[in-house]
């Protein structure tokens, strides 16, 4: 009956899926409509994780408020900018998902795509766990998706204990993935095991460097042997990403949003540095404020452009939209269905982490190398992202511009200290995430402290203290009841019993 009850469960949800050619082929197929396979569970389970999780524009735009690229312009503060959260609380959802992964993986047994399957059920336990533990602290890890064997109240991980078992996951995956074949169901790197693995290696590269702060000798050895391994992402179309199309059921969450992007502006903190650096990205990202254009100002100038201060109270920020102050964000994100895809980890960050690591001793290596090849990659990415030939006021990337990129402000700090230079991968690092919705910089601007985010605490909606940076999400409410014991202990021996957002987890400290 479990298992009826999971193969019905997929059938429905695949009914009404995020689409892609996998999924329909499978519809299609009289063959597979009345059964599951593990491409199926694959597909529903990708798409769960890896979609905007409301694809709207009012919750797209929301959702990207916290690495602080953009601002919302309307009298009602969102929480969202001013460091609190309609709903200030982690997620263990992303577990149930974990159920489908096992029944994944067990239907796949004794075929070709076995390993495969086991790879990606353990690369996105692994996801989930690192997720999880970022927004929270201590998680149950070990005895998490166990339900169905028993294990109703998972004990509490410790977060040291949680991130020495993602990075076995992960190295475990890779395993998998290098025994495997190529396999179907996958909406994020078309089920090629070769990515599969260098995406595997990656992420294990992420992770130390998140916990910098308390990664072991054992932590670094591993994270420098990776490195020298090199099966690692080589370039852009390895890319981990979730791409959009003009299927009703795939569309850009953005895509017909102009209303909302009427209020929403591109930030200081985005503009100037871009202004720094004569980077052409400024023209991807935003409008021209208006005030600039009707002054006389050429859409094509840098000076045309002006950014929100993000921590000034909401009601000023409307009035000086009002006005025309602003730079709002670009046109074209509104205009297509098919837009930008959603980038989760990408050649660029893989190569900022290791000019990072260079620069902290933890292996040998030119840095600059690495700081310039991140930076290439975003720009060669930016010049062949479709849709935007119309929309980058006159000022598109192109080869020319990329190989006179690193002159000025943007060339490597070579001559200058080393937190110079880790200031300019960090905020090259930042600018990945513009507009992604992927929530994913947050962690590393606690980590680093750069770039600064603007805080003031008079528009602070931080209700514990306005004076300082949210560190971390409290536990979802429902632990109290359904897991007392373990949710009591896990704050008390972190938090001294108070479940608070600024409390500070193992991993900051």
């Amino acid at each position: 009956m479990k298992n009826l009850k999971y193969i019905l469960l997929a059938i429905f949800s695949l009914s009404i899926a995020f689409s892609c050619d996998n999924f329909e082929d499978i519809n299609t197929d009289p063959n597979k409509t009345n059964q599951v396979t593990p491409s199926m569970l694959a597909t529903q389970t990708l798409k769960d994780t890896y979609r905007f999780w409301n694809p709207n524009s009012a919750d797209f735009t929301s959702g990207n408020l916290f690495n602080k690229h953009i601002a919302m312009l309307e009298t009602n503060p969102n929480p969202g900018q001013y460091y609190y959260s309609y709903w200030p609380y982690g997620s263990f959802g992303s577990y149930t998902r974990l159920t489908d992964l096992k029944y994944m993986s067990q239907y796949a047994e004794g075929s070709q795509y076995e390993s495969s399957y086991k790879g990606l059920e353990l690369f996105l336990k692994a996801k989930y766990g690192f997720s999880a533990t970022l927004d929270m602290g201590d998680i149950p890890y070990s005895e998490a998706g166990q339900a169905s064997d028993g294990i109703t109240q998972p004990k509490y991980d410790k977060q040291t204990d949680v991130f020495v078992s993602i990075l076995a996951d992960l190295q475990q995956a890779e395993a998998y993935f290098s025994e495997g074949v190529n396999f179907d169901g996958d909406i994020m790197l078309g089920g090629n095991v070769e990515k599969w693995q260098k995406l595997c290696n990656a992420m294990q590269l992420k992770v130390i460097q998140t916990i910098s702060k308390k990664a072991t000798s054992e932590q670094i050895n591993r994270f420098k042997a990776i490195v020298s391994a090199s099966n690692l992402l080589e370039g852009n179309a390895d890319n981990f990403k979730l791409v959009y199309s003009e299927n009703p059921n795939a569309t850009y969450p953005m895509w017909n949003g102009e209303e909302r992007r009427q209020f929403t502006g591109v930030s200081e903190l985005v503009i100037d540095g871009l202004k720094n650096l004569n980077d052409y990205r400024l023209f991807y990202f935003a409008e021209p404020a208006r005030v600039k254009i009707e002054g006389g100002l050429a859409e094509s100038d840098f000076n045309a452009y002006v950014g929100v201060p993000t921590e000034l109270a909401a009601e000023q920020l409307a009035l000086n939209n009002a006005s025309g102050s602003y730079s709002l964000i670009n046109k074209r994100y509104v205009e297509f269905m098919d837009n930008d895809p959603m980038l989760y980890f990408t050649y660029s960050e893989q190569c900022f982490i290791i000019a990072e690591a260079i620069e902290e001793g933890w292996l040998s290596g030119n840095a600059q190398q690495y700081y310039e090849n991140g930076v290439t990659a975003m720009l060669e990415y930016y010049m062949n992202l479709p849709h935007t030939a119309d929309f980058v006021h006159g000022m598109a990337i192109t080869q020319d511009y990329i190989n006179n990129y690193f002159t000025g402000a943007a060339a490597y700090a070579t001559g200058g200290t080393k937190k110079a230079r880790l200031h300019q991968i960090w905020y090259q690092r930042w600018l990945i995430d513009f507009f992604q919705g992927n929530g994913g910089n947050y962690p590393q601007f606690l980590r680093t402290g750069y770039p600064e985010y603007p805080l003031d605490p008079s528009t602070s909606l931080n209700p514990e203290d306005p004076n300082v940076y949210p560190q971390r999400w409290m536990y979802p409410t429902d632990e109290q009841t359904k897991n007392p014991e373990n949710y009591q202990k896990a704050i008390d021996e972190q938090y001294n019993g108070y479940d608070g957002i600024n409390q500070v987890p193992w991993w900051l400290k």
